[in-house]
């Protein structure tokens, strides 16, 4: 990466509040970004820089995630390699999350297999994303499975038919690593709502969860609100974590 100064740019005063870093080459795309989880991610102090340089800047900060955007860059490209190792070496409780212009399988499977927390294509929808970032935040992991490109009407046609819910849930290793595993059994919630819950814990909105499985945006939205009530959540993110959490027999993640 470009390792040019570029100090850290506070947008919160407070020097208490968890710390979440940008790091994003473009400034209006930057702006764009900042201004988004500002609105969306209160109780955080939200930091951006252009390069990994102004990282100094946050020395003793309680930084929580960093969101880095590899632009048409691979995860294996030795500069990425060599971010993501700096990344590590500098802040190892933070979460580290993606951004990159590429939607493929084999780019989101390296990033996960280097340790990222959260893959987000910049062609997936803004509400998806922010789901997304909540649920890494939550102590979960995220990637799109599938990854839903700009036209999703034409991506529909190709994800594979609905066969049941893929039942997953967040859990922790040994290691303190969270990772997405399959659920056996789902007490307390309907079958109905076993499949709303597994499609939102692969990040899909609810327009996409009402297409495949032909039900109206109405009912998935009661579905979710039932989900919601059953496991004391605020919103759908918490409801999945929480969810996975009670089923792998955790209480949380503890930082």
């Amino acid at each position: 990466m470009d390792d040019s100064p570029n100090p850290a740019v506070p947008i919160s005063g407070s020097q208490k509040l968890p710390v979440l870093v940008i790091i994003e080459h473009h400034v209006l795309a930057r702006t764009c970004i900042l201004s988004i989880l500002n609105r969306e991610l209160a109780g955080f102090e939200i930091v951006e820089m252009a390069t990994t340089s102004g990282l100094n800047w946050l020395s003793g900060r309680d930084v929580r995630l960093i969101a880095l955007n590899i632009g048409d860059k691979e995860v294996t490209d030795p500069s990425i390699e060599r971010t993501l190792a700096l990344l590590a070496e500098s802040y190892p409780n933070a979460y580290v999350a993606l951004l990159s212009n590429r939607n493929d399988e084999a780019t989101a499977s390296a990033a996960m297999q280097r340790g990222v927390r959260g893959f987000f294509p910049t062609s997936i929808p803004v509400e998806v994303a922010i789901a997304g970032l909540r649920l890494v935040l939550a102590g979960g992991v995220y990637r799109p499975l599938p990854i839903i490109g700009q036209d999703e009407a034409s991506n529909l046609n190709k994800m594979p038919a609905y066969t049941g819910p893929p039942e997953l849930s967040v859990v922790h290793d040994s290691s303190g690593a969270s990772k997405i595993m399959p659920e056996r059994t789902m007490v307390d919630l309907t079958p109905r709502e076993q499949h709303v819950l597994a499609a939102l814990k692969l990040g899909l909105p609810n327009k996409l969860i009402a297409v495949k499985l032909k039900l109206s945006e109405n009912t998935v939205k009661m579905h979710i609100q039932h989900i919601m009530r059953k496991c004391s959540a605020r919103n759908r993110t918490e409801a999945v974590v929480r969810w996975s959490e009670r089923l792998s027999g955790h209480n949380g993640h503890a930082r």
